[in-house]
């Protein structure tokens, strides 16, 4: 969630931090704004909803300063008004943050009783006036700053500027990510490495606990008790072009379209093209193969990656399991075993609940391996292992492309361990591996199916609610197919296990209640699918059914609307059957007029609890 940026250098700062937060546009947000230093004192543009609305306010009334903060906030306490908008600034100090304050009430009462003034309705503005308090006690502005950061609780990353200080800056990271940027003579602050690739390579990607002092040609990194610290600096690997749509309407659709060529890609740093081996790190082959059992904890979509996953892990290569959404799983205090391994899935691989899982699981002497697609992320920092999903960058804010390669990823370790436990014959090994290799040109053959979707969708986008149905491993893609219908077309949906149908949801069907169906003929469950789905028609439900060519002429009279996919190996059915009910929501969202991607109240990379 939210985005930051800093510049201290000798250009004009306001175009550099809006290329810097259209890049961070992905995160999702609800405002934005900038602040600059003109003449040493701080000026402002705010403005509420899409960056060009911020845009548009610098156009007709520029903003000069070569030293500047700038902002996409997701709102958390106080609507998303241009009010509520960061940077929140007194007359000597402006801030922008990214987190939450979670004693803020308590400041605020106190600063109250100073006669301080607020304006809004956010946490972060008792930081402003926090900080601005102890300068007028005297304090110069790393001082006042210290002192008010050793008041604030909860999860924040923030950077602070000062009117009459051209040359400084201070920034702070606790829970949430924020990295330094080293240019010539100038220097940056930014929430991740790819909201500063347009301005450096150089970064170093602060701790916990850090704060860090800037000049245009100084870096002080120190803890709370005013200690130096190191960082290392890297050069990173992250692209400083900007990604853009191409021909396509929405990043969603082109993400989408992009998924024959990702899983491609991830699936070549995976097997050996020469062999069909699967060629992953042995180091984590092995450890999984000594934990008595594999925990997989993720949020969202990947968390559904992991629920496929884990009937790969024990069906195929015999390995216990136990899954758990990420925000509950530390809460819950599960006993983890001696030697276990504790598998993380993150898109991002900053999500605020998936990290402190994670850090949890170290406390508990588990190993680590995580599965991330953006590079130099704190979850991949924070792990003993890493494998990365060749997703490239998601921007559309509902997972697509992230989440099938998370999928290829997990496919390619399981059958990795199967073919280090013994759990499969060499043979099942092949068919398997050459069922991965095949996922390319079938996923492309699915992409042709785009225009009869389409057509569907028109006719079930004016329905509140819908219900989708799977077994077994196409169970999960029920789950993310409600999950992807909810976020971006905000129609009511929910994904359920077939045969679960009886015992409550069946309560639900009626003709307005259209019924999405995934279901593969070679799916060992498919007749029973098929019971559940006479079971809806009998009741008046219209059936959406996405199958294959056998399967839909099984059952055609039930269905009211059939999409006959080519044959594709049981295996890889869930990877695959994930690609029509991601078009399905994207064509629906897109007759209903929604805002493809960026919908409403989501944000790309969630750090905060």
């Amino acid at each position: 969630m939210c985005g930051i940026i800093g510049i201290l250098g000798d250009q004009e700062a306001s175009p550099l931090l809006l290329e810097g937060l259209k890049r961070l546009e992905y995160r999702g947000y609800d405002s934005a704004g900038i602040a600059t230093l003109v003449d040493g004192v701080i000026d402002r543009r705010r403005a509420e909803g899409k960056l060009i609305n911020l845009e548009n306010q610098l156009n007709d009334n520029p903003l000069t300063g070569t030293i500047g903060i700038g902002h996409t906030r997701w709102a958390t306490h106080g609507g998303p008004t241009e009010n509520n908008a960061h940077p929140h600034a007194t007359e000597k100090v402006a801030v922008v943050h990214n987190g939450i304050i979670e004693n803020y009430a308590e400041i605020k009462e106190e600063l109250k009783e100073l006669q301080c003034q607020f304006e809004t309705d956010t946490d972060t503005e008792v930081i402003a006036h926090l900080v601005t308090h102890h300068l007028k006690q005297g304090l110069n502005p790393q001082e006042a700053s210290d002192k008010a950061l050793d008041r604030l609780e909860g999860a924040f990353s923030l950077a602070i500027m000062f009117a009459g200080e051209n040359n400084m800056m201070i920034g702070a990271r606790q829970g949430t990510p924020l990295a330094v940027g080293y240019g010539d003579g100038e220097m940056f602050l930014g929430s991740d490495s790819y909201s500063l690739a347009h301005l450096t390579q150089k970064i170093t990607f602060l701790e916990d606990g850090d704060r860090i002092s800037l000049t245009k040609d100084t870096v002080r990194i120190y803890t709370a008790d005013n200690d130096n610290v190191e960082r290392p600096v890297r050069i990173t690997a992250q692209s400083g072009a900007t990604t853009g749509k191409g021909e396509y309407p929405h990043f969603m659709l082109k993400e989408i379209y992009e998924q024959p060529a990702v899983i491609g890609d991830t699936l070549n740093s995976f097997i050996n093209p020469a062999t069909n081996d699967i060629t992953l790190p042995q180091y984590i082959v092995d450890a999984l193969d000594k934990a008595p059992r594999i925990t997989l904890i993720a949020c969202g979509t990947a968390f559904y990656a992991c629920m496929v996953a884990k009937y790969w892990f024990e069906q195929l290569a015999e390995k216990p399991c136990e899954i758990d959404i990420a925000s509950e799983f530390r809460y819950r205090e599960a006993p983890l075993p001696k030697d276990g391994v504790c598998l993380f899935v993150s898109q991002s691989g900053e999500t605020l609940d998936t990290l402190e899982a994670l850090r949890f699981c170290k406390t508990k002497d588990q190993t680590i391996v995580s599965i991330v697609n953006t590079i130099e992320s704190t979850i991949e920092r924070e792990s003993d292992m890493v494998l990365h999903t060749l997703a490239g960058p998601e921007i559309g804010v509902a997972s697509t492309k992230a989440f099938t390669t998370q999928l290829t990823t997990l496919a390619c370790l399981v059958l990795a361990l199967a073919g280090k436990n013994g759990s499969m014959s060499k043979e099942q090994l092949a068919e398997y591996g050459q069922a991965l290799r095949h996922l390319p040109k079938i996923a492309s053959n699915i992409l042709n199916h785009d225009g009869e979707i389409k057509k569907i969708s028109k006719e079930v986008a004016h329905v509140r609610d819908m219900l989708y149905l799977g077994r077994g491993s196409l169970y999960p893609i029920a789950l993310e197919g409600a999950l992807k219908l909810k976020e971006i077309s905000y129609i009511h949906a929910e994904g359920y296990a077939a045969g679960e149908m009886k015992h409550g949801p069946i309560a639900l069907i009626d003709e307005t209640v259209p019924v999405v169906v995934v279901a593969p003929s070679n799916d060992r469950l498919f007749e029973k699918t098929a019971s559940n789905i006479q079971e809806t028609t009998a009741r008046g439900g219209k059936i959406l059914l996405f199958s294959d060519a056998v399967g839909v002429e099984k059952i055609k009279d039930q269905t009211s609307w059939a999409v006959a996919l080519g044959e594709v190996h049981s295996f890889v059915a869930p990877i695959l059957y994930t690609i029509p009910v991601q078009l399905l929501s994207y064509h629906v969202a897109v007759a209903k007029g929604t805002d493809v991607d960026q919908p409403r109240n989501l944000a790309k990379s969630v750090t905060v609890e």
